[in-house]
């Protein structure tokens, strides 16, 4: 009677997932994280692609963190390949959240220029995370093909990325500040500036850096 009981629970749970109701699935979602089974994994990978509402799919990411490695990261390798957008992008997300660094050879290139900008933002923050020790400046170069890149929201995301890769990314920034396009290389001496001074808000850094785009080489003081 007991493993009929705990079947019905897993039943009311995963069918719960698909309540109509925001705060049902949430509620079904940190269940599943509470008590994890295996069959709760591919549903919970499934939920993820087309839940509707950032704080379900957080929970369903810890709910996803909860159950066994060896469980979670084949399903997700296969969704960050999946058509959908959003499949793709919140299982980069719950990548990063594992932190597995055996993944690192799903986050593509084709990932970190993804046209969609959550997944390329969610592939950006996986990768700094999961990146090899010694494969930071080949990821640099990536990334930094992506400057100038999105509205101030994106831009943030990868400056943070390139950033956390510390050193390794200079020369990469340093080439695209020195390009043609005033929009890259606003980003990149954006990028330089916070590499240098951390503690300087991205507002003010990217707004300097275009000053100093638009003075030109002529007079890159200002004065």
């Amino acid at each position: 009677m007991k493993i009929t009981t705990q079947e019905d629970a897993a039943t009311r749970a995963l069918k719960a997932l698909e309540d109509s109701r925001a705060s049902v699935r949430l509620r079904a979602a940190l269940a599943v994280g509470s008590a994890p089974d295996p069959r709760f994994v591919g549903k919970l990978v499934e939920r993820c692609a087309i839940e509707p509402e950032f704080f379900v799919r957080e929970m369903l990411t810890w709910a996803l963190t909860r159950h066994p490695e060896s469980m979670t990261l084949p399903e997700l390798i296969r969704a960050v390949r999946s058509q959908r957008a959003q499949a793709r992008s919140q299982a980069l997300h719950t990548l990063s959240k594992i932190g597995d660094r055996q993944v690192w050879p799903a986050i593509t290139r084709e990932l970190l220029t993804d046209a969609d900008d959550e997944v390329a933002r969610s592939a950006w923050r996986a990768a700094v995370l999961l990146v090899p020790e010694g494969a930071e400046s080949a990821l640099a170069v990536v990334l930094a093909t992506q400057l100038g890149r999105g509205d101030r929201e994106t831009q943030l995301s990868l400056s943070r990325a390139l950033v956390a890769l510390g050193e390794a990314i200079e020369p990469s920034v340093r080439a695209a500040a020195a390009g043609p396009d005033p929009r890259v290389r606003a980003h990149a001496l954006a990028t330089e500036h916070l590499l240098r001074e951390p503690d300087t808000g991205f507002a003010f850094a990217i707004e300097e850096a275009k000053r100093v785009v638009a003075l030109g080489p002529a007079d890159p003081t200002g004065q």
